[in-house]
């Protein structure tokens, strides 16, 4: 676990007027991460998200801010090389940002660097890295068992559930950094009759998935394994996912290999990265399992991460139409949520995923899979959101509930132009709340 130091204190200050709003996900105590391309064009860079601003840390470390061997890393177009960093240079890097945004610091105000703060509005945002691979994993227990509910009703959970952190291997090429749109995929659907034959056609049960991801930092080498009493030396940061799946396709084609072209199509990312170091005063002890549950093998074991292995991170989804955006109408919110009741955590994840000498590389991304709670309105997708339950409700089944919209208009799922908003932070009475910004995506109609 990352320590709390003097850049957690409630009390720090900045002179970045924005970033003293009490409503901003970016004070001075978060620091996350960003890869953008400024106005100028002049290729991608990365960047601190303070405020409403970025801190350009090229620009700062061409204005000798920093030291030797952080500029060099600071000037490169990508994270990777932050990635890579150990976890005491990465604090040092924190500590640095923080003094140099500090109030009553004026090395950037009055030096060199004095064009190094730009604004959020006025540069593109891309994804913080060119990930190479992306997992996905399973890890609520609720929405396992939920979805499971829909198919084996007398069986929700296989027996494999309660005693490996389920995954697949997502698609690195079709990530997209929140606002990007996304299109409509097109797929075999099931026969609509026993006797029949499949069509190919638009998904017409598409859908969002609430999830977090974190991106791995310095890997291991092939062969080799990440245990977990290490496991977060090797995790540099979380970000906010939306893994869009068209559960049509889905259904048709998932047995008996699992997910296919009913999530590759497309898989939405924040561009904010709210590192570990941030988020260290909102660790919080692992979902308590009940009573007659198995305990974890011992490689998924470790008292450290039992205690403090979760994060106490709220989420929201939220959905605005076409017609409610042409209207001004504000985004109705659909669910709010915690990450806190994962059944397993972010490093029993990446432990498992090393454990058969699988070589991890910074800046792969692992993601948590849908976050879903045990009430209906924390429910993180439109599949178990409009699900009634009771026996015999296959994804198409009729005992679903639309959820109405101010404009008079009803989803199941998602219909082409609807937006949807996640969002995430932490807070407590002792720390600064903290964001992490949007994941945002538009869906657009599909390309027959």
């Amino acid at each position: 676990m990352r320590p709390i130091d003097h850049t957690h204190a409630k009390a720090l200050q900045t002179w970045v007027e924005s970033a003293s709003a009490a409503d901003t996900d970016f004070p001075i105590q978060n620091l996350p991460y960003c890869r953008f391309v400024p106005t100028s064009g002049d290729g991608s860079r990365i960047g601190v998200g303070i405020g409403d601003q970025v801190l350009d840390l090229r620009a700062c470390a061409e204005a000798d801010l920093f030291d030797k061997t952080l500029a060099d890393v600071l000037q490169k177009p990508t994270l990777r090389g932050v990635m890579e960093l150990s976890v005491a240079q990465r604090i040092g890097l924190r500590h640095r940002i923080s003094q140099l945004l500090a109030r009553g610091n004026d090395e950037i105000r009055n030096g060199p660097g004095a064009q190094s703060l730009v604004a959020q509005s006025g540069v593109q945002l891309l994804l913080p890295v060119e990930v190479r691979d992306y997992t996905d994993f399973y890890a609520s227990v609720f929405h396992a068992t939920n979805v499971g509910s829909m198919f084996r009703p007398d069986n929700p959970l296989l027996p494999n559930y309660k005693h490996v952190p389920i995954g697949y291997h997502g698609r690195a090429s079709s990530l997209v950094p929140g606002g990007q749109a996304i299109r409509r995929p097109v797929g075999q659907l099931s026969p609509p009759t026993d006797d029949g034959l499949p069509t190919r056609e638009p998904s017409k049960m598409l859908d969002y998935e609430l999830e977090v991801g974190f991106y791995v930092g310095p890997g291991n080498d092939l062969g080799t394994t990440i245990p977990l009493d290490r496991a977060e030396d090797h995790m540099f940061g979380l970000s906010l996912v939306n893994d869009w799946s068209a559960r049509d396709i889905q259904k048709w084609e998932y047995q008996p290999l699992g997910p296919f072209l009913a999530k590759s199509f497309a898989t939405t990312v924040s561009p904010w990265v709210v590192t570990l170091e941030a988020l260290a005063p909102f660790r919080c002890p692992v979902y308590h399992r009940p009573a007659g549950d198995p305990v974890p093998l011992d490689y998924l074991m470790h008292q450290p991460n039992q205690t403090h292995g979760g994060f106490d991170l709220r989420l929201t989804v939220a959905l605005a139409t076409e017609s409610m955006r042409n209207k001004g109408i504000a985004p109705r919110e659909l669910s709010r949520g915690t990450f806190r009741d994962m059944y397993w955590t972010l490093a029993q994840m990446l432990t498992h995923h090393s454990s058969n000498g699988c070589n991890m590389q910074s800046g792969d991304l692992l993601a948590s899979g849908t976050v879903s709670n045990q009430e209906r309105s924390s429910r993180g997708c439109l599949l178990e959101l409009t699900w009634d339950g009771g026996a015999g409700n296959p994804l198409p089944g009729t005992q679903r509930t639309p959820i109405e919209f101010p404009t008079g208009e009803q989803r199941k799922f998602l219909a082409d132009g609807d937006e949807v908003i996640m969002r995430g932070y932490c807070e407590s009475a002792s720390h600064r709340r903290i964001g992490f910004g949007e994941c945002r995506g538009i869906v657009l109609p599909a390309i027959a």
